[in-house]
């Protein structure tokens, strides 16, 4: 897990300006969310992204 994370941290880097602090919030928030996530480094980093974009959807929820 933490490769995923470390990728999304740094593609989300690249898009969002981020201070210290706001990065390491980003980060934490996005260990506690990709914790008990099935899927390989890849399939973590990108659902991390979705995430990060907007924490507000609920990824674990089915699509209609």
């Amino acid at each position: 897990m933490q490769e995923a994370v470390d990728r999304v941290m740094q593609a989300y880097g690249l898009m969002m300006t981020l201070s210290p602090a706001e990065e390491a919030n980003a980060r934490q928030r996005l260990q506690q969310h990709l914790r008990n996530l099935p899927g390989d480094e890849r399939t973590l980093a990108i659902e991390g992204l979705r995430f990060l974009r907007d924490p507000r959807v609920d990824r674990n929820r089915s699509q209609l």
